[in-house]
This record gives structure tokens, C-alpha cells and sequence, in this order.
């Protein structure tokens, strides 16, 4: 039985595909821009996103962006690498120390911990070096960043 209640379906239009984001205008490139650098103080994840949503909507954000973001990831490599070494180089002082160093032993690896701050240290320098240099009209190159995003 059909039901004489019941409408014919009518066809729905098709989804239009977005429209793309309007280019962004010198200011709002620049402040981006330096956005991506700024953002380095916290992680990696300021530039990754300014990176992915700005990259076409601006050149400036696009280059300053993808230099943020290498520089970014040579950071969290050093500070990896730099944490296993000190807590092998801990883990062999503290092994190596008989009852009598301990206190030659907390002054190492003190010294130790210390130095594992310096690559979140140098990382907040030279991000907010990047960005006062981009945000001055300028654009930045760190000085030693490995550049795997091209």
C-alpha cells in the first residue's frame, strides 16, 4: 500500500565546494608571519598550524612559517637527543658512586639537569629574535636548522 500522505523526494542540490580564503593583506601576512615565530616559546604547534592554514594566503607567512616550523623540529631533535645522553650520563654517575659521593654525585647531575634547559632556552631566544626581526619588516633564518620541510 502506499500512502497517499507521503511527498515525492525532491533532489537535493549538490554541496558547493568552498570557496578559497582571500589572500591576506600585507599587515595581516606580516603579523602572521610573525605569529609562526612567537609561537616557538610554547611549541611547535603555533607554526605547524599557522603553517598549514596561512601557507596559501600569504607568502610571507609561507616562508616565515616553514622556517619557524624546521626550526621547531631540529629543537625537539637536540632536546631528545640531549635528554637520553644526560640521563645515561646520570644513570652512569649514579651507578658509579658509592656512599661517600653522593653529594659529588647531586652536584653532577644537577649541573646535568641544568644543561638540559639550554635548548628550550636557546629556542626561546632565537623565536623571539624571529619574530621581532619579521614583525620589523625583515624576514629570519635560524642559524642552524635542518630544513626538512622545503
Amino acid at each position: 500500500m502506499t500512502d497517499s500522505t507521503s511527498q515525492p523526494e525532491t533532489p537535493q542540490p549538490a554541496a558547493q565546494p568552498a570557496a578559497p580564503a582571500a589572500p591576506l593583506t600585507a599587515a595581516e601576512d606580516k603579523q602572521w608571519a610573525s605569529f609562526a615565530h612567537f609561537g616557538g616559546i610554547l611549541s611547535f604547534i603555533p607554526a605547524l598550524i599557522i603553517f598549514l592554514v596561512f601557507k596559501d594566503r600569504g607568502t610571507l607567512t609561507r616562508q616565515e612559517s616553514k622556517e619557524a616550523l624546521n626550526w621547531q623540529i631540529t629543537w625537539i631533535a637536540v632536546s631528545i637527543i640531549l635528554s637520553i645522553l644526560i640521563s645515561i650520563i646520570s644513570g652512569v654517575i649514579w651507578a658509579s658512586v658509592g656512599f661517600g659521593g653522593i653529594g659529588g654525585a647531586l652536584a653532577i647531575t644537577g649541573l646535568l639537569s641544568f644543561i638540559g634547559w639550554l635548548p628550550y632556552l636557546i629556542n626561546v631566544v632565537f623565536s623571539i629574535m624571529g619574530g621581532i626581526k619579521v614583525n620589523g619588516g625583515g624576514s629570519y633564518r635560524y642559524p642552524f636548522a635542518i630544513r626538512l620541510i622545503k
